[in-house]
This record gives C-alpha cells, structure tokens and sequence, in this order.
C-alpha cells in the first residue's frame, strides 16, 4: 500500500499457528512512542472482509482517486475495494486493487488484502500481489509479499482508535516489504479538490529497508486516504 520503495534487509520471523490460536503477540492499543508494535494478538476467526472503521473503508464498490504531480509527470491512483475475497495463510482476504498511471500511461497494479477485525475494527494488511508496468508490459512485482509465506506476517494497515505518537508495523515481509507507520496528528485540515476535511488522521511511513526515505499520508474520518505525498483525493464513490 506504501507506493513503491520497499526493497532490502532483514526483518522478523513470525510463525503462524493453529486455526483459531491468536495469529501474534501483543494487542494493536500499545502505549504510543515506544517501539514499533510488529506482532499483533489477532486470531483468525477475529476477522472479517467487510466494515470500516473511522478512518478506512473496507466495503465492496468503495473508490477514491487521488492526482498529483510527481517528477513533472501527472499521477493518477485509484483505490477500488473489489467484490472480491482471497484466502491467505488461512485467513480470507478482501481484494483492495490500487491502479497507478503517469500521464496516463500503466505503471503498476497491485492487488492488497485486507481483513478488519470483528470487534476492534482494527485493519490488517494480509499481503499484496504486484504488476509493475513499463510500455504496456509486466516487468517487475516488486514488494509483492503473503502472509504466512516465507517468514511474512500480517500488519497492521489502519487502527480504528489511533493515538498521536502510536507506531506500527503495516507490512512483516523479511527482505522484501517492511513498510511501518507512527500516528504524527489527529487534528489536521486538508482541502483537496474533493472538498475540506476536518479532524484527519496524519501518519508518516517510513521502512528500514531504506533509512532516511519517508512519505505522508493523510485520512479523513468518514473517507478515508485523502493525501498521499502529493497526491490529493479527487473523487471519491461507493457503489
């Protein structure tokens, strides 16, 4: 979900247990500004392929499309909650496709799965699926990773109650995708040509895989990522 950078070292074995055994360790409410939370006290029936939470919508024909200018290039994402489901590592999966172009041309399509907690409303992030485009071909998958597959480990995409200082793992994938978020503000206001938000939540990502490199985001309650670097929501939709 983190728009391509990740590539790079090592990160944490988390072996996956039994069917209804807790996925991970500790719960995703940790105390903010300590250590980045990587294991998750998730059991498998805790989650579901549908809901919301403040700050994510996890709905079937949900839509957002943001632009922006990156490099001199126009940038267009557009971020589809499919109906469509994934079973991964033994948990059921829904399908978020991210679509990216430059000046209209493909650059990547990256099929994410995510699952959201039946209690909490927490979002987890299960793995993704990775085509990366270069004149009208598939060269690359790049950061494509799956929970319970060769070390990986689900994250935590989007906690439902976050907290200024709260950081956290998105994605456990050794050497491939370690991407991690912390929780900078919960009161900014962002205008984007899809309208003035209020109360939004900011985080910053960042990844060990490459130190120094970081990237903003911005969520709006009720809608959801308004802001991704330089991109801006431009329209949004539910089906």
């Amino acid at each position: 979900m983190r728009r391509r950078t990740v590539i790079g070292c090592a990160g944490v074995l988390v072996l996956v247990a039994a069917l209804h055994s807790p996925v991970m360790g500790r719960p995703a409410g940790q105390k903010p500004g300590g250590d980045w939370q990587q294991v998750f006290a998730v059991g498998r029936g805790d989650l579901t392929t549908a809901g919301e939470n403040p700050y994510f919508i996890l709905k079937p024909g949900s839509q957002l499309t943001l632009e922006g200018k990156e490099s001199g290039k126009t940038v267009r994402l557009v971020v589809s909650v499919l109906d469509e489901t994934k079973v991964v590592g033994g948990i059921e999966a829904r399908v978020v496709e991210e679509r990216e172009t430059e000046n209209g041309a493909l650059v990547e399509v990256s099929r994410n799965y995510l699952a959201i907690h039946k209690t909490t409303r927490d979002v987890y992030y299960l793995g993704e699926d990775v085509d990366i485009y270069k004149n009208g071909k598939i060269v690359d998958h790049e950061g494509a990773w799956l929970h319970g597959t060769g070390g990986a480990t689900l994250g935590l995409l989007m906690p439902a109650s976050p907290v200024v200082g709260q950081r956290y793992y998105q994605e456990v994938a050794p050497r491939v995708a370690m991407d991690r978020a912390e929780v900078v503000s919960l009161s900014e206001r962002m205008i984007t040509p899809a309208g003035t938000f209020e109360k939004c939540l900011k985080t910053q990502e960042t990844t060990p895989l490459e130190p120094g490199d970081k990237e903003y985001k911005l969520y709006a309650p009720g809608v959801g990522l308004v802001q991704d670097g330089p991109l801006l929501l431009i329209s949004r939709s539910q089906k």
